[in-house]
Formats: structure tokens, C-alpha cells, sequence
């Protein structure tokens, strides 16, 4: 059976029974395989849905991970009635997957609309932030107990440095030499990049629902006015903290350069970025927030810094096994650049917390 057959299987297996007439294949992310699929209604009407072929060798638990999109977007969807909202197809025994083989298929509702990669636009970025932001707000009420821990300890950043340590004893390509100034300078920052887990630990931080992959790129944005739509890749949906989304976010988009600039001296936190996602993202939660998530904001975005930094670090130095790499000193490039921005957040931290403290007097 050729790919055009097997889209039009698929679609028949989640209950789409008009017209079928192609598909077309959409470069979305790096991880599943996304199409656009195209129907004629009766009245002869077209309408499009996207089906993706999901990794199951990067998402080991694939059921599982279902099972919180499908929970999530159903909460999401019950708070916007007649809104725009992600929407994920049923089968007949109303299971929002198919599974062919070795394939994992699932469907949702196409939105036309327009993505960015990267932006300075403070417009656009207080969008994402209002985007980012609403999706917490949506789901402040949700029973967390109800979703699985996909991806164990993704943001334990003690078990982060407890990798990294033991990567740096093992030294398995021999590359700890050139890279001692990096080590020394994220061992000498553990306990500040440990902040969130050790207040998590204290039951200081609550425990919320969190996409745990806030780029600029996962919010679908309107083709004229670039008001937000809906946030997108939903498959690292889990139990986490509020500051992991807003410091990955800022981390992400706030950097003066890419995060494999090989110019890491060109890296930094841009705080005209920083304010307009700020000002978006706490528009929606100032008034959900407790003190104490507050307090760590602006330090949260250090935070997801230091642990991305020790990642790459830890697996150039294991000879590059988890990240994908282009060339040999790819993962060092990236440590690096995260390093230099994890040094300029700690200059400007005084700066990113007076902008938290304006925004929430200004939101609650």
C-alpha cells in the first residue's frame, strides 16, 4: 500500500468519511512525520486535517503520552467553547491514536495559520507570551494526578548535574581537558541551577501542568494581525513547574544569537525580548501565581540555561550519543553558548526581576 492509500486509511479510521482528495507533506519539527491531509465535504466545501506519524523510538511511552494530549486539549477545549482549539480525532472505540505496525498515527484539526522561528517582533513575542501564558491559566484547575510523567525527572536538574558529574569522572572521549573552564564554571553555579528542584523538594513550588517546550515556533499565530491561535506539540505535556516553561521560553527566544552560535561572545539575554514575553505571559498568570513563583521567575530562566548547558556539555564529553550533532565540536559550541547566556542572565538578573515585579503590579 503506497503513502497515498495509507493516508486515506487512516483518515477512514478516525471517522473521516467525505471525499478524499490527497495529501501534502508538511515540514513540521524535527522529531514526527506531519501531513496535511485535504477532504471535499458534501457541499463540496474543502477541508483539511494534519496527521502525524508519531516516533515511538523518541517517545518510548507513546499510549501514555495520548492519553495527556487527549486530557489536556479536551480540558482546554471545555474552557473556549466556539474558540479556536487543538482538537485530536477519535476512533470508533474513541482512542485519539491508530496504531498500523510499527506506526503510530494520530489526527487533528489544520489551523491556517503562521509560525516563526525566530523573532524579535515585540508584538508577536507579547502574543506567545499571552499564548504560554493562557495555557497555564486554562489548566490551573486541572487534576494534575491524572497525567503521566512521560519523560522521568526532564527537569530534575539535580539528576542533571548528577549526569554531568558523572560524565566528567568517565571522560569517555577524552575531552575533559579542553573543557575545564566550562566545567568549573557550571559545578560553581550548581546550587543557583538547582533552585527549582530544591523548592520543588521543599514543597515551596507547586506542581502544575507545563509544555515543557516553550519555543516561539509551537504557537500558531494568525496570517493578518498574528494574534495567537492555539499552542502546538503537545507531546512533552507533563506534570512540572511554572518556571520551566517561562525560562525555557526566554532562554529560547531572549538569546542575541542561535543556540549553536559558535560567536559565543555574541550571546546574551535580549531584554527587549525578555519584556514583551514577559509582559504577555504574565498578563494571563500573575493573578494564578503564588509568591514563591514569583520570586523564582526571572531566576527560572538561569535555571533552564545552566541545565541545557550541562547537557551538551556532559554529552560532548560521552562522545556525543543523545543530541544530534553536524560536526565534531557541535555540543561544545552549544555549551558554550548557553554558558555565555547563563553569565548574562546572572548580570541583568537584578533587571529581569524588577521587570517581573512591574508586570505582576501592573496584572494582579
Amino acid at each position: 500500500m503506497d503513502l497515498n492509500q495509507k493516508m486515506e486509511e487512516v483518515c477512514r479510521l478516525f471517522r473521516i468519511y467525505d471525499e478524499y482528495l490527497g495529501y501534502e507533506t508538511i515540514q513540521m519539527g524535527n522529531v514526527n512525520r506531519t501531513y496535511k491531509v485535504n477532504f471535499r465535504l458534501a457541499d463540496g466545501k474543502p477541508k483539511s486535517f494534519l496527521v502525524q506519524n508519531v516516533n515511538t523510538y523518541a517517545f518510548r511511552n507513546p499510549v501514555a503520552l495520548m492519553d495527556n494530549i487527549d486530557k489536556v486539549t479536551e480540558h482546554i477545549r471545555s474552557k473556549k467553547p466556539g474558540q479556536m482549539a487543538l482538537h485530536f480525532h477519535h476512533t470508533q472505540d474513541r482512542k485519539t491514536y491508530v496504531i498500523d505496525g510499527d506506526n503510530f498515527w494520530r489526527m487533528t484539526n489544520y489551523i491556517p495559520s503562521v509560525t516563526y522561528n525566530a523573532v524579535k517582533d515585540p508584538v508577536i513575542l507579547h502574543n506567545a507570551g499571552i499564548a504560554f501564558g493562557e495555557f497555564q491559566t486554562d489548566l490551573a484547575d486541572f487534576d494534575i494526578t491524572e497525567l503521566a510523567e512521560t519523560i522521568p525527572d526532564f527537569h530534575n536538574t539535580r539528576k542533571r548535574y548528577e549526569k554531568f558529574i558523572a560524565s566528567v569522572k568517565e571522560n569517555r572521549a577524552g575531552r575533559a581537558a579542553e573543557v575545564q573552564e566550562e566545567i568549573a564554571f557550571l559545578l560553581s553555579v550548581q546550587d543557583q541551577a538547582c533552585t527549582l528542584t530544591d523548592l520543588y523538594r521543599q514543597g515551596k513550588l507547586p506542581l502544575r501542568v507545563t509544555h515543557n517546550d516553550t519555543k516561539i515556533n509551537n504557537v500558531l499565530f494568525h496570517p493578518v494581525d498574528n494574534s495567537a491561535l492555539v499552542v502546538i506539540d503537545l507531546d512533552t505535556v507533563m506534570p512540572g513547574l511554572m518556571g520551566h516553561d517561562f525560562g525555557d521560553a526566554i532562554r529560547f527566544a531572549a538569546n542575541f544569537v542561535e543556540e549553536d552560535c559558535p560567536e559565543a561572545e555574541k550571546a546574551g539575554v535580549d531584554m527587549e525580548v525578555f519584556q514583551g514575553f514577559a509582559e504577555g505571559f504574565l498578563s494571563r498568570t500573575a493573578k494564578t501565581m503564588t509568591d514563591m513563583e514569583i520570586q523564582t521567575l526571572a531566576m527560572s530562566c538561569f535555571v533552564l540555561t545552566a541545565e541545557l548547558a550541562t547537557r551538551f556539555l556532559a554529552d560532548y564529553l560521552d562522545g556525543d550519543l543523545y543530541f544530534k550533532t553536524s560536526y565534531p565540536q557541535h555540543n561544545l559550541v552549544r555549551s558554550r553558548c548557553q554558558i555565555a547566556l547563563a553569565r548574562d542572565m546572572l548580570r541583568k538578573m537584578p533587571q529581569m526581576e524588577e521587570m517581573v515585579r512591574k508586570c505582576i503590579a501592573m496584572y494582579r
